[in-house]
């Protein structure tokens, strides 16, 4: 049986309340989503995800590939690099952003739940804030500490001593933040695009696979397209960009000073676009 739930009184309602009690409603739900979204049901195979290269990475440090020959600052560079971004950037981050925002709003509504945030008096634009804060905490927890806990067991593989000061004195470091501060514009503009899906969509993993394959078409695509991507703008900032091999549609990468104003902009378009498709939303259980 479907049941539909009128709230357009409780939302003209909510709609004069003042910018304060907006900020404590938001930190409210908030606390109540970030502790949902990491003791949760759903919380399992997000850390399976981020497990996935602190294993990988931990097993390098114990077996090093550069055991018995001279250690290689250079290839162990390259060898993050390319965990970074097949790995970490193009399958953890992705999918574990995927899940995580999409199932803000749609495990709501599995779950039957969704019509007690409605029924309250309270904007449905700070019920989406409030929510993509919280995933974007969720997100920016895991996944950078996945990313900064790599990144030292990979310069482990170098030897202690000699690892160290590679990542503290030689350079590493730099590496290091960088690559921590594109996972981290990576769960804002992913988070973004998939709590969106999660409001438009009952069934939100065909679109989510759809823009997969667009970003993993992107090398492909002319310089135009490859604009309308997140990856064209991660890619452009890091330190030790990969061969897209010999199909590639070349195109030069964005300038970090133009590459991260356009993300958080783009990010914030798609958030501004949820909070619109959020007022219209009615909640139907049946078929769920």
């Amino acid at each position: 049986m479907s049941s539909q739930i009128d709230t357009a009184t409780v939302t003209k309602e909510a709609a004069t309340l003042p910018w304060g009690l907006w900020a404590r409603q938001t930190a409210s739900i908030l606390r109540l989503e970030v502790k949902k979204n990491f003791w949760g049901k759903r919380a399992i195979l997000i850390y399976l995800l981020t497990l996935l290269p602190i294993f990988l990475c931990t097993a390098i440090a114990v077996i090093p590939p550069t055991l018995g020959t001279r250690p290689d600052p250079a290839f162990v560079n390259m060898m993050f690099a390319k965990i970074y971004e097949l790995l970490i950037l193009r399958t953890v981050v992705f999918f574990g952003c995927a899940w995580i925002f999409m199932n803000l709003f749609r495990g709501e509504v599995v779950d039957r739940s969704l019509h007690y945030y409605f029924l309250s008096p309270l904007r449905r634009e700070v019920l989406v804030v409030a929510k993509y804060l919280s995933g974007l905490l969720t997100s920016l927890i895991l996944f950078v500490s996945a990313t900064a806990i790599s990144v030292f067991l990979v310069y482990l593989s170098l030897g202690l001593s000699f690892g160290m000061q590679h990542l503290f004195e030689g350079g590493g470091l730099k590496y290091a933040l960088t690559y921590v501060a594109i996972t981290a514009l990576a769960c804002i503009g992913y988070g973004a695009v998939f709590l969106l899906i999660g409001l438009l969509f009952r069934n939100p993993i065909v679109p989510a696979l759809a823009v997969y394959g667009w970003e993993f078409i992107n090398f492909l695509l002319p310089p135009l397209l490859k604009k309308l991507s997140v990856i064209h703008y991660l890619q452009s900032l890091l330190p030790l960009p990969l061969s897209e091999g010999p199909f590639a549609i070349v195109a030069e990468p964005t300038p970090t000073w133009v590459a991260v104003p356009t993300l958080l902009l783009m990010s914030g378009l798609v958030l501004a676009l949820a909070c619109l498709q959020i007022r219209w939303m009615q909640i139907r259980y049946g078929g769920e």
